[in-house]
Order: structure tokens, then sequence, then C-alpha cells
């Protein structure tokens, strides 16, 4: 999964974040802090949450399982970004979950740790966390995605908290992105909705690209590129709109202006409110719609 563009996308993350002086990266934090503290779109539903532990072929995954605390809902796989299921993770998915959805949020690296894989506050631009997440990700190849998205949607489809009747939505950051798309590709029928930020990815010229899987898909997508992301590889959102046109699938294809690549994890030194909560805004509206 790690090609030379995954890897250039990581290091001007790691350049970026780096780049923070710690006056900058003390704000930063406490925007995220605050940020922990938002409040579902459209009101709150109680909700109960638990870790879980999930059975697959390789193993045992640990995960976050949140959803409202009574009635069947529509189902939402999260997938991570490099970092993996934190503390800012759980928060977004309890905070979809109050939205009215059950959330899974995984472990990615289960196969290796438990989560968390880095301690809390490990920076990317740390050489070492860089190298033990990169060399964490070289293992997620698009087989490995496959066999853990059957597994994840096994388990949201088992559950009573989960509205079978209503189609799963899937969101993914980072190298969570692609993740969306395999995992809508292996349940056309089954994934009504894709949500991508900053996806790292999602169309090169490699046999394996994700967007060569859209003809497969039957779910609508909101694709949410960082602006940084988009000066590096301005053609990616022009093959992305093609597959998407082809197939004859809605696609919210759009270049959020000023941000940089990780600014919707809450936890991310470049993590940008305002453009955040926007596309946030943009991912329940997809599935409101959606997931019927």
């Amino acid at each position: 999964m790690c090609d030379t563009d995954s890897i250039d996308d990581m290091n001007e993350y790691a350049r970026r974040a780096a780049e923070l002086t710690r006056r900058r990266f003390g704000a930063l934090s406490l925007a995220s802090g605050l940020a922990l503290m938002l409040p579902p779109v459209g009101g709150a539903a109680e909700v109960t949450a638990a870790d879980v532990e999930i059975k697959t072929p390789d193993g045992v995954a640990d995960a976050y399982f949140v959803h409202p605390s009574s009635g069947a809902h529509p189902g939402i796989l999260m997938w991570t970004d490099i970092l993996g299921l934190r503390p800012a993770f759980k928060t977004m998915g309890k905070r979809l979950a109050e939205s009215g959805y059950a959330v899974l949020v995984p472990n990615p690296f289960y196969r290796s740790s438990k989560a968390p894989v880095v301690p809390e506050g490990a920076s990317f631009a740390d050489d070492a966390t860089r190298q033990k997440l990169m060399s964490l990700m070289n293992t997620l190849t698009p087989d490995v995605q496959v066999t853990d998205a059957k597994v994840f949607v096994g388990y949201l489809d088992s559950q009573a908290a989960v509205d079978r009747k209503r189609k799963i939505g899937t969101a993914g950051y980072c190298m969570g992105g692609p993740m969306t798309m395999r995992t809508a590709a292996t349940f056309p029928d089954r994934v009504g909705a894709g949500a991508s930020f900053h996806g790292a990815n999602l169309a090169t010229d490699k046999p394996d690209s994700p967007h060569l899987l859209v003809p497969r898909m039957k779910a609508r997508y909101l694709i949410a590129i960082a602006e940084n992301d988009d000066q590096r590889d301005p053609a990616a959102k022009s093959l992305l709109r093609e597959a998407f046109d082809k197939a004859k699938l809605p696609a919210e294809i759009e270049v959020y202006a000023g941000t940089m690549h990780g600014w919707c994890a809450l936890d991310s030194p470049v993590y940008n409110q305002t453009q955040a909560e926007r596309a946030w805004s943009r991912m329940l509206e997809l599935f409101k719609t959606a997931l019927v």
C-alpha cells in the first residue's frame, strides 16, 4: 500500500507539523481540546459505548462501538488515519453516534498491537514515530483491507443496534480514504455512502488505484480534499470526478481552501475547525439522504 506517493504525503504532513512553533502548536492543542466538546450537528441522542473485540481470520481486532442507547440505526464503519484508534477518533465516533448512527471504529493495526499504537501526544514529525507508523501502514495491503472490511461490516450487521434494512455508511481519514472505497466496492448492495477526508492516493496510475473500483460501487460519495494535497497532485480530483461520472454515481468532490493534509482529525496539528465542521456537516447530509 505504501508507494512513493504515500511516503510523499506522510513526509509532507510531518514537515508541515514540524514547522509549527511551540506557541502555535499550543494554540492548536487548545483548539483541538475545545473541539473534543463539539456538539453533534442537529441534536444529540443518548449513546452507549464500549471497547469491543472482534474475531478475524488473522486474530482479534480491538475496536470502539458506539450507538444510540435505544432503537436500531444505520451502521457506520469509520476508518482512522495513520495514527490509528485513539481518544480523538473515539470522540469523533461518539459524536457521529449522537447524530443517530451505530458507529464502529476499529484499530487497523490490530495484527501488530492493540490501540493506541503510539503514546498519547506522539508526533508524526518525530522520526522514530513516523517510521513505526509507516511500517505498520505497509502491512495494510488492499487484500488485507478487504479482509477487514468483510469482518467489520459483518460485525455491524450482527448488532441489534444496527438497522439492517437501511444501508451502511463508511468514513475514512488519510489512509482510511482508500479503505472506504474498497469497502464500498466489496459490498455494493450494502454500502450506500462513503466519505473520504484528506484521503491518500485515491486516484493514481497504479493498477490497484481505488478510483478504478468506482464501477463496482453503488455508494454516493463525499471526497474532501486538502488544499496542499491538491497542489501536489491536482489531477487526482479530475480522475475521481471522471470515474464517478462514468459510473453515474453522485459524488461531491471538493478541495477545501486553506487546509493541509490531516485537517479533519481533532488532534491533528493542522486541524482546521471551520473547514472540518463544514466537511462534517456535508457528511451528515450525505448519510441522511443515502442511508435509506
